[in-house]
């Protein structure tokens, strides 16, 4: 169903201040989001010791037991071996289970991420979702469960190390604004499985809290943004939806749909949040222009009159590796997802692997059409970057 434009936002009356002053701003209504289609429940949930020493840990622990779900406590701090022999059962177990661990010191030192942000940090590792196309396959070792770390507080006290430095957005001119941006989405869905964790609620209230100029950054494929909306998150956090054609629905199994995330973008930007469209991964669909200005159009009317739209827009097109298309074969031996070496070009990253992107002018048709789209149809979107 295609979701109407959003109504005009109303507002309560509220009475003058005593004294005279001058009276309060009148308190924008939201309107009530889409109710989102999908919230996990993994089939499992393995608690590590370690993670029980973290406050955080035994929130988690909490929530898992609060829903009903099977909770196993583990005897040591290592994740037990998959019980299924067969390679397409062990996946879909791995991707049934969450397991509440502790991230290691690794983790606190953080890697700079272009074109997105300054530096990335994880809340989480692994996701739920069953992507065809899936950009972890082959970045991530082992079974793909899903981590949560519940050593939360130490993660995000380690940020402070990291503000007013960086090489995307604290030394770019046009991006300035920002201010030093960390993305915490790099390995993981924060919304996805926020309410298994809470974990991206507690960075919210971080940056918002944060009086430095800084900013949270991460992108969903859900919709279940009804907990974020009353949070004080300070303008200091981005949510952007990664969004497709519905012609590319079949690549995103366990996600939300195209309509949902749609809704959830506009009640965040009601909300006021900083909010953003991750157009990702750009296919050649049947009809791909049609397609992409058909999205372009929905994502317009999704928000229109939304007051104070801070809104980006980031473009990002498919390719994999050797290594990820083994795995992604492995992981769904029936997709149809476009990964013919013979169609692509190769390009060479700085440190000598290979990607398989499209070639040039396919590249340069897609990047103008979506230019010329967002122009026309969505002209308050700020380009950030084309990859």
């Amino acid at each position: 169903m295609t979701p109407s434009p959003a109504p005009a936002v109303q507002t309560r009356d509220r009475p003058e201040q005593p004294g005279g002053s001058e009276p309060i701003r009148p308190e924008p209504i939201r309107p009530e989001p889409a109710r989102p289609v999908r919230l996990w429940r993994p089939r499992r949930v393995l608690v590590m010791p370690a993670a029980l020493e973290h406050a955080h840990g035994r929130a988690m622990l909490a929530r898992a037991e609060a829903l009903g779900l099977p909770v196993e406590r583990l005897a040591s701090n290592r994740l037990p071996s998959p019980r299924e022999p067969d390679p397409r059962r062990a996946y879909a177990a791995a991707k049934a289970t969450l397991a509440l661990t502790v991230a290691p010191p690794t983790k606190l030192r953080l890697q700079p991420i272009p074109p997105s942000a300054d530096w990335r940090f994880d809340l989480a590792e692994g996701c739920p979702a069953h992507c065809q196309y899936c950009y972890l396959a082959g970045s991530l070792s082992g079974p793909p469960v899903t981590r949560a770390y519940a050593n939360l507080a130490a993660i995000l006290d380690n940020l402070a190390d990291y503000a007013g430095r960086g090489a995307v957005t604290s030394a770019s001119a046009e991006r300035a604004r920002e201010g030093t941006t960390f993305e915490a989405s790099c390995y993981t869905d924060p919304l996805g499985i926020e309410h298994l964790t809470g974990s991206l609620s507690a960075a919210i209230r971080h940056f918002g809290a944060w009086d430095t100029p800084v900013q949270l950054r991460f992108t969903t494929k859900f919709a279940a943004v009804e907990p974020l909306l009353d949070l004080p998150q300070n303008r200091r956090t981005r949510i952007r939806f990664s969004v497709n054609p519905r012609a590319a629905a079949h690549y995103e199994g366990g996600t939300d749909p195209l309509d949902a995330r749609l809704a959830a973008l506009a009640a965040a930007a009601r909300a006021g949040y900083p909010v953003g469209l991750t157009v990702a991964p750009i296919l050649p669909v049947p009809d791909w222009e049609d397609a992409y200005a058909g999205l372009v159009r929905a994502a317009a009317d999704a928000l229109a009159g939304v007051p104070d739209l801070d809104l980006t827009a980031e473009l990002i097109t498919h390719r994999f590796t050797p290594g990820s298309k083994a795995v992604l074969r492995g992981w769904y031996p029936g997709s149809d997802l476009p990964l013919d070496e013979a169609e692509r070009v190769e390009k060479r990253t700085k440190f000598g692997s290979v990607k398989h992107v499209f070639p040039k002018p396919l590249m340069q048709a897609m990047r103008a059409h979506l230019t010329a789209c967002l122009a026309r149809d969505l002209p308050a979107a700020r380009i950030l970057y084309w990859t």
